[in-house]
């Protein structure tokens, strides 16, 4: 994996706010840096994989798969912990 440099124009504020958290991660500022670039990119990337599927939502098609399933309640141990 190639490595290259760019040259990072910031608002003094953010690198300050920047230079706090990677501090208080324990990491240095370039490690934070590419971190939250890394999860912006994947966040990014996630929103266009979900867009692409929603695009190929059949709403038809899952009321049936709904219906199908039946009506049956729940069995012990299956209930949702809401309290």
């Amino acid at each position: 994996m190639g490595k290259s440099n760019y040259a990072l124009s910031a608002p003094e504020s953010i690198l300050t706010a920047a230079r706090r958290a990677a501090k208080r991660d324990g990491v240095s500022l370039n490690q934070f840096i590419n971190t939250a670039l890394a999860e912006k990119v994947a966040a990014l990337e996630a929103e266009e994989v979900f867009t692409h599927r929603a695009a190929r939502a059949d709403r038809a098609r899952f009321l049936d798969v709904l219906e199908r399933l039946g009506s049956e309640p729940p069995q012990a141990g299956d209930e949702l912990d809401i309290g």
